[in-house]
């Protein structure tokens, strides 16, 4: 059951940021301005192959902003939870993958994201969705609300691809102590769709990937016809 799960959870992780990442390099094709929210050391600017005179990033860790800095990055150490330290219309996107969910004040985060794009800029926001069938699952057996299976579990990080990538530093599991990624408030589909139009955003258009229990097999069809209850969500809207 365990290696079953594990394999929804790569497919899915890889399907969303395929997803993610072509939308941030369509959002970028005419130039402007990109903000990477929870930057690293910069890894995806040259993923994406975006000018490094046009990335810019934030990053709450400091050895990674120091290592992404003498790069030539143009990577500053911050905190998302409180105001960014850019003036208003200043990208052409902004973004930021499996960020949204570890924050305290994420609702404060999409206020200044929409703040700091220019007119017409796009967000592109990928994290988990609260309102899973795995979700109520968990809370049937007493265990701890989750998105799915645990990103930073012990045997999740000894996957490789993109689960490695995101959480390979991470020593500890998920259902003990605190560990760093631990997903702190996760919205829904529908909620997360209906703040961004709250906050003024247009052309609001979200995806979803890996419902649960469902096998791989059928995964792309059961997506498009329930995104509402997937695991993963890439959101891209327009200001």
């Amino acid at each position: 059951m365990a290696g079953y799960f594990k394999r929804l959870y790569e497919r899915t992780m890889r399907e969303a940021y395929t997803l993610a990442e072509a939308r941030i390099v369509a959002a970028l094709a005419d130039g402007g301005n990109a903000l990477d929210c929870g930057a690293g050391s910069g890894h995806l600017a040259n993923r994406l192959q975006i000018d490094t005179d046009r990335y810019h990033g934030i990053e709450w860790s400091n050895d990674a902003t120091a290592q992404a800095q003498a790069w030539g990055l143009k990577i500053v150490n911050g905190d998302l939870n409180l105001a960014l330290p850019y003036p208003d219309a200043h990208f052409r996107c902004v973004f930021g993958l499996s960020v949204l969910e570890h924050l305290l004040r994420p609702c404060r985060y999409l206020r200044e994201c929409h703040r700091v794009l220019e007119p017409g800029g796009q967000l592109v926001i990928l994290t988990p969705n609260i309102a899973t069938y795995f979700t109520a699952f968990l809370v049937l057996a007493g265990r701890m609300p989750s998105s799915g299976p645990h990103p930073d579990s012990d045997a999740l990080i000894a996957s490789t691809g993109p689960i490695e990538r995101l959480t390979s530093h991470v020593a500890h599991d998920a259902d003990n102590d605190t560990p760093s990624h631990r997903h702190l408030v996760i919205f829904s589909y529908l909620a997360l769709q209906r703040y961004l139009r709250m906050l003024g955003f247009r052309d609001v258009a979200g995806s979803g990937f890996g419902v649960y229990p469902f096998p791989n097999a059928v995964q792309p069809l059961v997506e498009r016809l329930d995104p509402y209850h997937a695991h993963q969500m890439v959101f891209v809207a327009r200001k």
